[in-house]
């Protein structure tokens, strides 16, 4: 079977030959070849490069990180802009959002060390701001690119599975992008109602682009805020997000989708939780040493039906992990196939900077060692 194969298989129910085996290269990658990485450009044509990289290592490949399959567009009197700045002696990358009613802004900053962009500026600081936000995000209307997704998955062809993005939710974009976690659960106390209303009115609008990606030719739909159970506790997401999620799948589910997402923090709790939406698989489930569950612990939470993709935490990719300990941790991820075949061998999140080449290899290896049925 090919990886595309494998992976569909598990998705279906079936039980592939062996394990499905991918992993999100893209920052390792960008890292080992200091190559721009730019946040505020899409790629309209495939990652030809990185994924000529899969290929040769023998790695499955899924998620298209900069690719651009559908656009947003903002109303007419809304002005959404991103763009580039030097501040103290930093690259910044900046987007704004201007409205009749003022306007409010965003910022990340270049590391250098961690090769990424890090906030540097949160642009919700009010309730005025908060309503700006929720106006503009409310407002927004989708239109398709299949084409461009037809290019990557032609490109990506039987090595693996193209997954399509639906981006944050309403509580996604506040923890992430606009407020973080800090002002967000402060609103909670002292804007209740607005903050309530605001992800109502912006979760509507995403249910908009569900219903387009509903008609996608994409099979895998990837959905997710960075779940954590810390961050995000079943208590909280009931609240404001559990609605939009649950009906996210069943119009996916409708029209014969999949659905993965991203849980990529502490997982007790958050497993469940998730899959209680319907959803059909965890993406970037990280077990111990740097998760709180291992292995065997994820698969009594999610039960025998639910997809778990991941199994390798970060630090063990490093060189300074000894390799036999990374070995270790991959064979006891296998070893929850036993249990039942709704497995996939993957990263926890992605293969981080400055990982041991190697071990992408010796991962290859031990899936086809300890991987199969």
């Amino acid at each position: 079977m090919t990886q595309r194969e494998r992976i569909l298989a598990v998705y279906r129910g079936d039980t592939p030959d062996v394990a499905p085996f991918m992993l999100d290269l893209s920052h390792w990658y960008y890292w080992k070849n200091r190559l721009p990485w730019d946040l505020s450009a899409v790629y309209d044509r495939p990652e030809h490069a990185l994924i000529d990289y899969h290929r040769q290592a023998g790695v499955g490949f899924y998620m298209p990180n900069l690719g651009s399959f559908y656009t947003t567009t903002f109303a007419a009197d809304v002005a959404a802009t991103t763009t580039r700045r030097q501040r103290q002696g930093g690259d910044e990358i900046v987007w704004r959002i201007e409205t009749p009613d003022g306007a409010i802004e965003r910022a990340r900053r270049w590391d250098e060390q961690t090769y990424a962009w890090g906030i540097s500026q949160w642009g919700i600081h009010s309730v005025e701001d908060l309503n700006i936000f929720a106006c503009a995000m409310a407002g927004r209307t989708y239109a398709p690119l299949w084409d461009r997704f037809h290019a990557w998955d032609d490109y990506v062809g039987g090595m693996g599975v193209v997954y399509l993005s639906a981006g944050y939710s309403t509580m996604g974009h506040l923890l992430n992008y606009w407020m973080g976690v800090e002002q967000v659960a402060y609103a909670t106390v002292d804007l209740p109602e607005a903050l309530a209303q605001a992800v109502a009115a912006v979760n509507a609008n995403n249910l908009e682009l569900i219903d387009l990606l509903c008609q996608s030719p994409a099979q895998i739909i990837i959905m997710g805020d960075n779940f954590s159970s810390d961050i995000q506790p079943p208590a909280f997401f009931a609240r404001y997000s559990r609605q939009y999620y649950s009906e996210a799948v069943r119009r996916l589910h409708g029209a014969g989708k999949y659905v993965a997402v991203h849980i990529d923090g502490r997982l007790r709790g958050a497993i469940d939780m998730i899959r209680d939406t319907g959803a059909d698989c965890g993406d970037a489930i990280t077990p111990r040493p740097i998760g709180d569950l291992t292995p065997a612990e994820c698969r009594q939470e999610a039960g025998a039906e639910f997809i778990l993709s991941g199994g390798v935490s970060p630090e063990l990719w490093l060189p300074h992990t000894p390799i036999a300990a990374f070995e270790e941790k991959v064979t006891e991820w296998l070893a929850v196939r036993q249990q039942s075949p709704r497995l996939i061998a993957a990263a926890g999140d992605q293969v981080p900077p400055g990982a041991d080449e190697a071990r992408i290899q010796r991962m290859r290896e031990l899936v086809e060692e300890h991987g199969r049925y």
